[in-house]
């Protein structure tokens, strides 16, 4: 539909992705249960899911079309499970916070948001940057009206520092606390000679805390943070903000 506008057309993705996902839990449970039974013979893929069901561990077939995690099978079920409800959600009306770490290519509704705000507003699309600003919201049942431009997500962690709430900056994080959850972030696209980075840290965002595979891939977006410090010192305590933790 030459009308859809570009979130429009990465809601289309993500459900392709989601249904070959559940096809695949669909078909290869119910081998399984008929494996069990006697009905057909017990392949290696099949006794590879049943002993990683009863490790509690993702099967290997499920995580081929599943996005990045580190997470056990109880817990990725919870999270496969908020997915699910956020994709209905975004069927009937896009989420005024759009939960990242359930999107399967997250990077992919970040261009699309860059997309949508260089056609309205006549931007050349090489020309346009993401500005941040960390909210005072920690939960997105606190916002109740979509901001005037941009968007808000939320599902981000902070590893290697902490959120100052008070100061609005990034601070030496407290010992023994290897990771926060990070307040909504309200992301704007803006032009390029527009972006003002003084006293920030450009912080990247990964989807898992393994940061960069070894393909080189898992980074999803850069935002700026507030810090009273140099960035190369935020550089070496490797602060960074990830989607999804253990």
């Amino acid at each position: 539909n030459l009308s859809m506008t570009p979130s429009q057309v990465v809601l289309i993705h993500e459900l392709a992705r989601l249904n070959k996902l559940v096809l695949n839990m669909s078909i290869s449970l119910l081998n399984l249960q008929r494996a069990l039974a006697g009905e057909i013979g017990m392949s290696q893929e099949l006794e590879e899911l049943s002993a990683s069901l009863l490790s509690g561990n993702i099967p290997q077939s499920w995580r081929k079309h599943a996005p990045d995690t580190q997470k056990s099978l109880a817990n990725w079920l919870l999270h496969f499970k908020k997915r699910y409800h956020q994709y209905l959600n975004w069927i009937k009306e896009e989420p005024m916070v759009m939960w990242l770490s359930g999107l399967h290519v997250p990077e992919a509704y970040i261009t699309a948001l860059i997309q949508t705000t260089c056609r309205k507003n006549g931007w050349a699309l090489d020309r346009t940057v993401l500005s941040s600003k960390v909210t005072t919201f920690s939960d997105a049942f606190q916002i109740t009206q979509p901001p005037s431009e941009g968007c808000y997500i939320s599902g981000l962690y902070l590893e290697g520092a902490e959120w100052d709430t008070k100061n609005q900056c990034v601070r030496r994080q407290e010992r023994k606390q290897l990771v926060m959850e990070f307040p909504i972030l309200h992301l704007v696209p803006i032009e390029t000679h527009r972006l003002r980075v003084q006293n920030t840290f450009q912080t990247p965002v990964y989807v898992t805390q393994e940061r960069r595979n070894k393909m080189g891939t898992g980074l999803v977006t850069e935002v700026y943070l507030t810090t009273k410090e140099q960035p190369s010192h935020r550089v070496l305590q490797s602060v960074c903000l990830t989607l999804n933790v253990t």
